[in-house]
């Protein structure tokens, strides 16, 4: 397959990219700078400018670009251009595979289990409603951007990811700093659940989700096993042979970090992957204690 990729410089997409060329793939991967190289071409979603030539011969789409959604406290101006990063290129990509003469015939579209909000301990397959909250309508919107290419005849996946467990950034490199320094605790009363999934389970089931044609529309890429931030926490400790004494209360950590912190840290999603193992994809990270030995254990 020749297969578009945005975000490939992300922590997800520089783990796809190697892995789906070791498949066999060949990769031409979107970029913000002109490029003379023929294994990029450009696009800037802001301006609604892509290539002429960007859809030539793809076979599929993987589209993981988007600004950083825990980069920084959920000003206006920052919850603008997460959205504008999300929505914008989604439609801009979305628009012009529905105009192309041979667009490609598979897009993966990536979206985020924060579509289902705040739930307590509901268990949430890829039926559940919607929630409320920014993150809820961000996804909502993200993936409504994809209806051209989806009228058009062109089969759309929104995976909604979960927590990813990498050490090599996003969300676990920052949860483990603490932990290193014998600082790690739960936050707030520890009884939201987090929806993770390992990198390497990631990767591949993005993988399985293009090579898969009876897959469309929302598949959860979480692992069958999530938890309590409660066991979250006693987990990283065991991982890291630290104590977790220090909880952070919820209070705090909405003094500090705002809204931010109410939707990233102390919500509950307890998120199901019923699309992934109905269609007979096996997870070889199932159990939180294994996936965070092999997440950081890699450099």
């Amino acid at each position: 397959m020749k297969i578009l990729v945005s975000g490939a410089s992300g922590l997800i997409g520089s783990a796809l990219v190697p892995f789906l060329q070791a498949q066999g793939c060949e990769i031409i991967r979107l970029v913000r700078t002109p490029q003379t190289t023929p294994d990029a071409v450009y696009w800037n979603p802001a301006t609604a400018e892509l290539a002429d030539n960007a859809l030539e011969g793809i076979d599929a789409v993987v589209h993981l670009a988007g600004e950083n959604i825990a980069s920084g406290r959920w000003t206006a101006a920052r919850k603008a251009r997460i959205k504008d990063s999300r929505v914008g290129g989604t439609r801009l990509l979305a628009d012009a595979m529905a105009a192309a003469a041979n667009p490609p015939q598979h897009w993966i579209c990536a979206s985020a289990i924060g579509y289902y909000g705040n739930r307590g301990d509901e268990p949430l397959t890829e039926a559940s409603s919607a929630g409320d909250g920014f993150l809820a309508e961000l996804c909502i919107e993200w993936e409504a951007a994809a209806a051209p290419a989806v009228a058009a005849g062109i089969r759309v996946v929104f995976p909604r990811i979960g927590l990813v467990l990498s050490n090599r950034g996003g969300a676990l490199a920052k949860l483990s700093l603490p932990f290193k320094l014998c600082l790690g605790g739960r936050l707030g009363n520890g009884g939201q659940y987090m929806s993770w999934i390992s990198l390497h389970d990631l990767v591949r089931a993005l993988q399985f989700l293009l090579v898969t044609e009876s897959i469309s529309g929302p598949v959860n890429l979480s692992a069958p096993n999530p938890v309590t931030n409660r066991e979250f926490t006693k987990a990283m400790g065991r991982a890291l042979g630290r104590p977790t004494p220090f909880p952070a209360p919820a209070a705090i950590l909405r003094l500090l970090l705002g809204e931010m912190a109410e939707q990233l840290l102390l919500n509950s999603i307890r998120a199901t992957p019923g699309a992934l193992v109905d269609n007979g994809f096996q997870f070889d990270h199932e159990k939180l204690d294994e996936a965070l030995a092999a997440a950081l254990a890699t450099r």
